[in-house]
């Protein structure tokens, strides 16, 4: 096992003290917000795991033009890497979604565009792992892979577009379209952007830690077709 590096365990550290800091700005120092009341605070969770959600899927497209151009390992190893995160975040989100819907529409979920493009979008990474599984070969499981990422980073701009494309019950934080605008205090503005910057940086770690594991996982396959010719 190699030595983990000064700089991810100064990471890891840095990680767990921003989630603190984000937890308290939160469910503490963020107002109540007027019309929704205390279940509004999961709303800073839900935006901060969207964010590196969608953010993975563009970078692991990018990662599969990157393999596709090069042939070289490193990139499919944070292809897989972007997309395992990115996937476990966007789950969240939609699990938070969902709780904080409950209250606000009265429903844990209803086909409207931006949670249907969210549920198609998860379902999308859910296939790349059992499709991608099933290919023996790495270098063929590997440009399977990379095209499957750039096909699947498609959905990631159209769930982030939809709200302000169509009309839907999904309320806008940034920009303008068709939904609801919703209304953010001095305060409540600090607590999102932290909730940004704080799950940017876990987004980082957890990424940083999966690159590795690939690389073991790399090392121990090499070694049992060795032992297989």
């Amino acid at each position: 096992m190699q030595t983990k590096p000064l700089t991810l365990k100064i990471l890891d550290v840095a990680s767990i003290i921003v989630l603190v800091i984000s937890t308290y700005l939160a469910l503490v120092f963020a107002p109540t917000e007027a019309v929704m009341g205390d279940v509004q605070r999961v709303f800073y969770f839900h935006i901060g795991t969207a964010w590196v959600g969608l953010v993975g899927f563009v970078l692991a497209a990018g990662t599969g033009i990157a393999y596709l151009v090069t042939k070289d390992m490193k990139w499919d190893r944070l292809e897989v890497a972007a997309v395992e995160v990115s996937t476990i975040f966007f789950f969240i989100t939609i699990v938070l979604g969902s709780i904080w819907a409950r209250p606000a529409w009265n429903t844990w979920w209803t086909w409207d565009p931006r949670l249907t493009t969210a549920a198609v979008t998860e379902l999308i990474y859910i296939a790349f792992f059992m499709l991608r599984q099933g290919i023996e070969d790495p270098e063929r499981r590997a440009r399977f892979g990379a095209v499957y990422a750039i096909l699947g980073g498609l959905s990631a701009p159209i769930t982030f577009m939809v709200i302000r494309l169509f009309r839907t019950i999904h309320p806008i934080v940034v920009g303008s379209g068709q939904g609801e605008k919703l209304p953010l205090t001095a305060d409540m503005r600090v607590a999102f952007f932290f909730a940004l910057f704080a799950f940017t940086v876990i987004f980082i770690d957890l990424m940083w830690h999966r690159i590795r594991l690939g690389s073991l996982e790399e090392k121990v396959e090499q070694l049992k077709l060795n032992v297989s010719m």
